[in-house]
């Protein structure tokens, strides 16, 4: 991007049951106030400044809320972007209904998919957007997310596998907390992922349950990716979560790693551990997602 905002607007809205948080260029004067648990100088339902602007569209783990990655939202609309962030229903921070179920991974995609055709059609600054310049940004499940969307297609039954040769792995023990299972063992139908071509490029930090995808499930990506770990990663390990997504990807990822960090490391909820990774992918953005 060639510009640079001199402030963000700000908008709440309600796609379905989707709670939606939308961050864009604006030449309002911002305000800081409270946004949940958290401040932000936000422009609320001011003017949008730019047209053509790409559009970035962000998926929290779990337990999180469209407000998570509020850093990097601000961060990508100073830099001409709009950015739309849902809270997944549930699978969220009030809401965890759905958490660890096999449902819940089908239905994150499809739900991404719906917030998309919203922003192209519905929303009413979506004639300032430029429908050839989407990305997506997913943090943790929201990473499992962004890698269907862009074409990737999980096996849950790899989730029992990988239960049976590691006992102890973080994500059998998890799950059987919230639904005493690790997921159901039958394939999901190619046709149950909702892929999005409309998507040109995506940013995945921390993947979760990533080990659906061994055995070629991501042979069939064709934008590029920007990976992402924590060094110290206990919640989703590197060998069988971002080591899938390197190992996968028919094009081989542009990496980082975050030294001496936690999961959590890419979330706003990350406290004293804090770390600006930020400016890295926005630049990933810039570079692959250019005008026409």
């Amino acid at each position: 991007m060639h510009w640079l905002a001199l402030a963000v607007g700000f908008q709440q809205v309600v796609v379905g049951s989707m709670s939606v948080a939308i961050w864009y260029p604006s030449d309002s004067p911002p305000v800081e106030q409270s946004i949940g648990p958290f401040r932000q100088a936000v422009a609320t339902n001011g003017l949008m400044d730019g047209h053509t602007l790409p559009l970035i569209i962000i998926s929290h783990g779990t337990g999180g809320s469209n407000i998570s990655h509020y850093d990097l939202a601000l961060r990508l609309a100073r830099a001409g972007y709009v950015v739309a962030a849902l809270t997944h229903p549930g699978d969220n921070y009030g809401d965890q209904s759905a958490t660890g179920s096999s449902r819940n991974l089908i239905d994150r995609p499809r739900q991404l998919h719906a917030l998309l055709d919203y922003m192209l059609t519905a929303w009413p600054g979506h004639d300032r957007l430029d429908s050839t310049r989407i990305g997506v940004f997913g943090f943790s499940l929201g990473a499992f997310t962004a890698l269907v969307a862009i074409g990737g297609n999980p096996d849950v039954r790899q989730v029992p596998r990988l239960c049976h040769e590691r006992p102890d792995a973080p994500e059998c023990a998890f799950i059987a907390q919230h639904h005493g299972n690790p997921l159901d063992s039958t394939a999901a139908p190619a046709a149950s992922w909702q892929r999005d071509p409309r998507i040109k490029a995506a940013v995945v930090a921390a993947p979760a349950v990533a080990v659906m995808f061994r055995g070629g499930g991501l042979s069939g990506v064709r934008v590029p990716v920007q990976l992402w770990r924590a060094e110290n990663d206990t919640m989703a390990p590197d060998a069988w979560n971002s080591g899938v997504v390197r190992a996968g990807l028919p094009k081989p990822p542009e990496e980082h790693v975050v030294p001496r960090a936690g999961h959590l490391v890419f979330t706003a909820f990350c406290g004293d551990a804090c770390v600006d990774w930020t400016a890295p992918v926005v630049a990933f953005f810039d570079a692959h997602l250019t005008s026409r």
